[in-house]
């Protein structure tokens, strides 16, 4: 049975079993059983350059500003070549196709060619190599991985950090287009010149559940990012479960807009993965929720018109106030869209109830705002909010073929992953994978989650906040830092991008802010380039963010759940000190770690004027 939402859409039923077990941990599972899927990823490539060959696949803006790329037939021709190249390369199992630049039509076609010959894959975060001022990280995943081939799209604009790992492996070098001699790389067409079919099938038959897809790499913080072992089965599984919860997306082709990148699980596994297995067409949006890069992601929305819209909090900030200032716009986008998806983090009450307005506004009804919850770990989809939520936050449901587990920890559930969802382990760290997994086999994720409701199950868990990150004050109260960052952006919006909780061990919470200076200067009256220390000096953002914090203390329940003081940060968030990953998302250990100075001036007997004090 399927559950109806607005606009049509149909949803599978919400439902969910539940274990009591003695020790006080619940056992959670679906009640459909995860159905049976292809044998690997490739086959949908087989499929749909059979049945749909001329519908396009892959897209991405050309020099002159035209969308152009490969349909299903022609992506898989080229893959065939490109897979007949890896197999005469220096690539292999233990030596994997390392991708070191953004999302592309040509990066894309290299990931499929790996995939379908069982050549591990791997995309690194390109901030590693361009943002980067030491390449401690490259260097360090470079000499793990040991690559046969690197990919560098543009060889100038990534001759620091070849050059940095220039002695670390003896890899070939690909480049786009016709290649780059000068740097002794091989141009991405020479991959095009020759097919053997015969090979390429032979090497396809042995692909199965066990090859592996892919290695991604955890964000990192202080330590070098984890591998991540994506098998073909986690990726299999994750999707058909996801369209046993989605139904929909088998009756009509869906179109996505996307710039979320490869070397992350959501863009690489979730949303790539999910126009590949329902014959689907992905353009490859070359804005980001970026100051300067979003105009250009408005622009292809215009132009695109998508079915389905996934982004991360930070892009849903940017995206809602264009749609509100342009009606053009706002019809564009909502033309043909069915559903509007969020994740990585959690996404604030007042883009929730904003999007939900904006689409009555434009329909006459509220667009389905779904979520759903995961980890590089899981391939991402461990639990599907599959049902219109009464509000942000509601992570869902597990997926068909997951378990959880959930596991009392101090006053909250910790949760665990079990399922074909799930990761063998870590590339080459034997002990950090054993570390990873509990006595049944769960992987322990880290994360805790509560019910929306004990008595009806069936409403879902609500995400609350990582074990880890929750600390207790001097007065032995916890803080759930998630509960509170996400509180705290929402009260200081526009003025907060994102914030940061200190406390630990002391009497009371201050907050690091990372403001989002464009509002800020907007909110100040202050000209586009007015610089960041005259913006956030400002009375009129000081006070904004003063009237906030006596809001959040308000309408709090104690001193956990307020801040006394806070610091607007004049520098953004660091690539180099972990600080901050590719989708936007701020790892608070690494931030208070780093800005140990700045937590210390929020905690001084007598705080200096650039502090906001209750």
């Amino acid at each position: 049975m399927n559950e109806l939402i607005s606009g049509g859409i149909r949803f599978a039923e919400p439902r969910m079993t539940v274990e009591h077990r003695a020790d006080g941990s619940m056992l959670l599972s679906s009640p459909l059983t995860l159905q049976p899927y292809e044998r690997c990823l490739g086959m949908y490539l087989e499929k749909w350059a059979s049945r749909a060959p001329d519908r396009p696949f892959l897209l991405e803006r050309d020099g002159a500003g035209a969308w152009a790329g490969v349909t299903y037939a022609q992506a898989r021709e080229k893959v065939m070549a490109i897979a007949t190249w890896l197999l005469r390369s220096k690539a292999d199992e233990r030596h994997p196709v390392v991708v070191l630049s953004d999302n592309s039509v040509e990066h894309g076609l290299l990931m499929l060619a790996c995939m379908h010959v069982g050549v591990p894959y791997s995309s690194i975060s390109p901030a590693y190599s361009l943002v980067s001022k030491d390449h401690a990280k490259i260097k360090s995943l470079i000499k793990r991985l040991d690559p046969g081939v690197i990919y560098a799209a543009d060889c100038v604009k990534f001759a620091g950090a070849l050059d940095a790992v220039r002695d670390l492996h003896q890899a070939t070098l690909v480049s786009a287009g016709d290649g780059d001699a000068a740097a002794g790389a091989l141009g991405f067409a020479a991959l095009l010149r020759e097919s053997d079919d015969a090979a390429v099938e032979q090497a396809f038959s042995r692909v199965d559940g066990d090859t592996i897809a892919k290695i991604l790499f955890t964000s990192g913080s202080t330590s070098d990012p984890k591998g991540v072992i994506n098998t073909q089965r986690m990726l299999l599984a994750s999707q058909q479960g996801k369209a046993q919860l989605w139904p929909f997306l088998a009756e009509t082709p869906p179109v996505l807009l996307d710039w979320l990148p490869w070397n992350h699980t959501f863009g690489s596994n979730h949303n790539l993965n999910l126009i590949l297995m329902h014959g689907g067409t992905l353009y490859i949006d070359g804005g980001k929720p970026m100051p300067g890069l979003f105009d250009a992601s408005l622009q292809n929305l215009r132009e695109v018109r998508p079915t389905l819209y996934l982004n991360v909090p930070r892009g849903f900030d940017m995206l809602v106030p264009a749609l509100r200032a342009d009606a053009a716009l706002r019809k564009a986008f909502f033309s043909r869209l069915q559903v509007i998806f969020y994740a990585a983090a959690a996404l604030p009450q007042h883009l929730w109830d904003a999007l939900i307005e904006l689409s009555k506004q434009e329909l006459g009804h509220a667009l389905p705002m779904v979520t759903a919850w995961g980890a590089t770990e899981t391939s991402p989809l461990a639990t599907d909010c599959h049902y219109q939520a009464e509000r942000s936050g509601v992570i869902g449901l597990p997926i068909p073929g997951v378990m959880l587990k959930l596991v009392p920890n101090g006053d909250k559930l910790e949760v665990r992953v079990k399922g074909p969802v799930v990761t063998p382990g870590y590339f080459k760290q034997p002990e950090v994978t054993a570390k990873a997994f509990d006595e049944e086999g769960f992987y322990q994720i880290g994360d805790a989650v509560r019910f929306v409701d004990p008595a009806r199950p069936q409403l879902g868990l609500v995400f609350d906040g990582r074990v880890a990150e929750d600390f207790k004050l001097t007065t032995g109260t916890w803080v759930s830092v998630g509960n509170l960052r996400l509180k705290a952006v929402e009260k200081l919006a526009p003025v907060a991008q994102d914030v940061v909780v200190a406390g630990h061990d002391r009497d009371c919470v201050c907050f690091l802010v990372f403001p989002n200076v464009a509002a800020c200067r907007q909110l100040a009256g202050l000209p586009a380039d007015a610089p960041v220390a005259e913006v956030v000096a400002h009375e009129t953002v000081r006070s904004h963010v003063r009237v906030a914090l006596n809001e959040l203390r308000n309408t709090g329940s104690g001193s956990s759940t307020f801040a006394e003081r806070a610091l607007l940060m004049h520098e953004p968030p660091s690539v180099d000190g972990g600080e901050i990953t590719d989708k936007g998302y701020i790892n608070q250990a690494a931030v208070l770690k780093n800005r140990a100075q700045l937590v210390g001036r929020l905690y001084a007997q007598a705080p200096d004027a650039e502090c906001v004090c209750l």
